[in-house]
């Protein structure tokens, strides 16, 4: 068996009814090393066959099992003699189209509930009873399908998880993936290892084999040209295409005048110096910043910078020679949520803040060694392959940079006072320890100006506003409860060092209804 078929060889198929937790629950599986895909729920029974998953798992999802444009599945999918586990609308379908009967609940269940075990299951094996667990439904089971049994109840749930243990089919009306349910990681071990039979063979250091190999087998003695930007992704993949091409890997480090403090040299020194890669850096923030003058609108600001990079990209393309194939960080998330569960496009809320989609026009195959990954399992890749913890715990930042930190025109003086400002915040949260526990946190310039007294004197200058969020992948936030000494010394610091600023205020919105990035 090859290593890449080692890894992949025992794997789960996630069916997405369109749940906002089913990439936390392909998340939890990969957690008990386990390798899954998440397909539509529309995915044909033979693709399921071609498939070959140890295991099936059904998402939650918004729908009612009556509706008239419902999900659905082809219940001979239950004849598979493959162990499968319904959440919540999963549940509910599996009950449908066994036979059984789902109505609405007289009183929807929304929220925490405590979970208390009814009879000996397989799927509880070691899980803590009268434990709690995160319900969100407002339909319930009210007579079991043939063959099933009732394993678990709650105060308003007489069903809240069961199972035909001959079968293997299984069905929780709570959700084990999110965090609030303090058994669903070991509901997930039981499922994966004791009922499917999965062993823990998807490891990081197992996939970064496996990656170099099929890195070999695709661009043979070719060469890569990797778009390298500093964040996260760009850097684990240009760590990987090094120790698996070494020369033949050419990376570009386009300067938009938009960076942080000091990037580009952390940039240089890291990749260059550090590791000895191929590096081109090429200063960019002229042509970027002629083509911002009077641009104010965000989306007008997003074209400009997204488009600019691909001509520079081009341009710097050519210089460094004839190039075959073209490296990105597309992650798994991106491969997914470029379809909905229903197959169309999910409703766009503004440009992605990743610019560098580059032109099909170059002719070059793409090469994507993490399409396979989330952002944790990079984060572990990146520290296999010996990158600093700076980069690799590194807080998001945005492609179009601090261009859409500066809610008016872009002009050299307004990034110098978003650089400063931002380096402040950086240092200080990182002296308070709290930068690891933040998904974000950074400063906005506002188009607004304040009265002020500094030195007794009148002051009129600008305002920056504070944001510091929590989040696990960026779909959701919520800001952070930083304490009150560190909000005064981080507003303190930025009036008397940042020329041109005399007012701090700090964002206390989640999202949703707002966004992290405030354009």
């Amino acid at each position: 068996m090859t290593i890449g078929e080692d890894i992949h060889a025992q794997r789960i198929l996630i069916l997405d009814f369109g749940s906002q937790y089913t990439q936390n629950i392909a998340r939890k599986v990969r957690e008990c090393q386990v390798y899954c895909e998440i397909h539509p729920c529309t995915l044909g029974i033979q693709k399921i066959r071609e498939f070959k998953p140890k295991g099936i798992i059904l998402s939650g999802g918004p729908g009612n099992v009556h509706a008239e444009d419902a999900p659905v599945l082809d219940p001979v999918l239950f004849d598979f003699k493959i162990p499968v586990l319904g959440i919540c609308y999963g549940m509910q379908l599996i009950t449908y189209l066994t036979d059984g009967e789902v109505n609405p609940a007289k009183e929807r269940e929304f929220g925490r509930a405590e979970l208390v075990l009814k009879t000996f299951s397989h799927l509880f094996n070691g899980v803590k009873n009268n434990s709690v667990a995160w319900m969100s439904h407002g339909d319930r089971i009210n007579r079991l399908p043939n063959g099933f049994k009732v394993t678990a109840f709650t105060s308003n749930s007489p069903v809240a998880a069961m199972e035909d243990p001959v079968r293997k089919i299984y069905g929780l009306q709570f959700h084990p993936e999110v965090v609030h349910t303090q058994e669903g990681g070991k509901i997930f071990e039981n499922f994966l290892h004791k009922i499917c039979g999965c062993d823990p063979v998807w490891k990081v250091d197992s996939f970064a084999e496996y990656a170099i190999q099929k890195i070999h087998d695709q661009v043979q003695g070719g060469k890569v040209l990797c778009a390298l930007s500093g964040g996260v992704d760009s850097s684990v993949v240009a760590a990987l295409l090094h120790k698996a091409l070494g020369d033949r890997l050419i990376c570009i480090f386009i300067d938009n005048g938009l960076l942080r403090m000091n990037e580009r040299a952390r940039v240089v020194d890291t990749f260059r110096e550090h590791f000895k890669m191929n590096l081109y850096v090429v200063d960019a923030s002229k042509t970027f910043l002629d083509k911002l003058k009077g641009v104010t609108d965000p989306e007008q600001k997003r074209k400009i910078i997204g488009n600019t990079f691909i001509e520079v990209f081009e341009e710097e393309a050519q210089k460094a020679g004839d190039f075959t194939f073209l490296a990105q960080g597309t992650l798994y998330p991106d491969v997914i949520e470029s379809v909905s569960f229903k197959g169309g496009p999910s409703a766009v809320i503004k440009s992605h803040h990743n610019v560098g989609g580059l032109p099909e026009n170059m002719k070059m195959e793409l090469v994507e060694p993490l399409r396979e990954l989330f952002k944790d399992e990079v984060r572990k890749l990146g520290r296999e392959l010996g990158l600093p913890d700076e980069i690799i715990n590194r807080q998001p930042f945005p492609g179009p940079g601090l261009a859409i930190r500066i809610i008016d025109e872009i002009t050299r003086d307004r990034i110098r006072m978003v650089q400063e400002a931002d380096k402040i915040i950086l240092e200080e949260i990182k002296g308070a320890g709290l930068y690891n526990d933040i998904w974000q946190s950074f400063g906005v310039l506002l188009p607004v100006k304040t009265v002020g007294v500094m030195g007794d004197s009148r002051t009129y200058e600008n305002v920056v506003a504070l944001r510091a969020v929590t989040s696990t992948d960026g779909m959701t936030a919520d800001w952070v409860h930083l304490p009150y000494d560190l909000l005064g010394k981080i507003s303190n610091r930025i009036i008397n060092e940042v020329q041109g600023v005399n007012r701090v205020v700090y964002d206390i919105s989640s999202k949703p209804p707002g966004t992290i990035e405030w354009e």
